[in-house]
């Protein structure tokens, strides 16, 4: 099947954008977040930060976007509505608003006590290091979805409880001491989540059609020791999308949030998100983003660049396709092979540029960039 786009519609862009509206970024330096943060400076309309990053979304306008590291808590539903109606639908510097009707947010592992000491700091803390995946409460560094389109959401598939230990050959079991015993108890390697926030399958509608949205944040690969835990799980979170696009001999084995078994059933794709890898530069193990990047469903043939990410970082061969403010490429929309691209980006103004303000530093906006790709049908 080819994908077919609707006659008024050239094309659809898709977009991944780590927003850092994290607690961490509403308290003072040395002040520990306690996860309503995000909700306060939402309901004021004014936040600065905030209304740059929706002034950089009004102006790249993309028709999908996820968004990385935008709290999820108790006020979930309030919160995105109070982003939607007082930031996007908000005339930005006088550029025109923005409005999304669908999205998806969910919990994530962030800041879940999992009721061991995993950092093995003796103290169970049940935040930080000790939960299922770093962060100092509940949905820190959650994930959203945005759409101008149809979001199927009774067939959308998430993985935040798949348990890292079903990953056949997973990294888990090398994750060791120096004195070769292992880094985590046997007791913590039976609960241990693979998913650092989670793993959503999305289905959008597009006439009759759908594009599945594959979301994820994998950990960062540092913030750990020589026995290289964070950098093994990056590896595996990135591996995961790798097995679950392969078919049923690779994918038998996974099992999603709702008690359903097996990968990817359908037929067009974007995976989306901080993926914290880059097949060339960084800490990170780099089997895992380069066999997603080299999958044959995957179509990166061509990579978002900016002439500013150059400028940025000279004399890096790499420079233009880096999409953080600390030099490499960590985050990704990738179309299937079964898509078409006749447009890509990365938002990344010059020092000259009057809208360098927008990206000035992570207190403009965010230490990463916003990417974008457009999708056109296949002929």
């Amino acid at each position: 099947m080819v994908f077919s786009m609707t006659s008024n519609s050239q094309s659809i862009r898709v977009a991944t954008f780590n927003v850092s509206m994290d607690g961490t970024n509403y308290v003072e330096q040395g002040q520990v977040p306690i996860g309503n943060e995000l909700s306060k400076n939402l309901l004021s309309g004014e936040h600065k930060q905030i209304k740059n990053i929706a002034e950089i979304i009004q102006r790249v306008r993309p028709d999908i976007i996820l968004l990385n590291e935008f709290d999820y808590s108790n006020n979930a539903m309030s919160d995105v509505e109070h982003f939607l109606n007082l930031y996007l639908k908000m005339p930005q510097n006088h550029k025109d608003p923005i409005d999304y009707p669908y999205f998806y947010s969910a919990a994530v592992n962030t800041g879940v006590n999992s009721g061991m000491d995993l950092d093995k700091d003796s103290i169970a803390s049940g935040t930080q290091g000790d939960a299922f995946g770093f962060g100092f409460y509940p949905g820190q560094y959650g994930m959203l979805v945005l759409s101008k389109y149809p979001i199927e959401q009774h067939k959308i598939r998430t993985f935040q409880h798949f348990l890292w230990k079903d990953m056949p050959n997973s990294l888990l079991p090398t994750i060791e001491e120096t004195n070769g015993e292992p880094y985590y108890s046997h007791a913590a390697q039976q609960i241990l989540r693979l998913s650092s926030k989670s793993h959503w399958d999305i289905p959008i509608k597009f006439g009759e059609d759908i594009i599945h949205l594959l979301a994820s944040h994998p950990t960062p690969p540092v913030f750990d020791g020589p026995e290289n835990r964070n950098g093994k799980r990056n590896h595996d979170e990135i591996r995961f999308w790798n097995d679950y696009l392969s078919g049923n001999q690779r994918s038998a084995y996974i099992y999603d949030d709702q008690g359903n078994s097996g990968g990817f059933q359908g037929e067009h794709f974007i995976i989306a998100g901080d993926l914290n890898a880059s097949p060339d530069e960084g800490d990170g193990l780099k089997d895992g983003i380069r066999g997603l990047l080299t999958h044959p469903l995957v179509n990166n043939a061509v990579v978002p660049t900016s002439e500013a990410a150059s400028m940025h970082s000279p004399n890096n061969e790499f420079a233009a396709q880096h999409t953080a403010e600390w030099a490499m490429r960590a985050d990704y929309v990738l179309p299937s092979t079964s898509l078409e691209t006749n447009g890509r980006g990365v938002f990344w103004p010059k020092k000259d540029d009057p809208l360098y303000r927008l990206i000035k530093g992570r207190e403009s906006s965010s230490d990463h960039r916003l990417v974008w790709v457009d999708i056109v049908a296949k002929d």
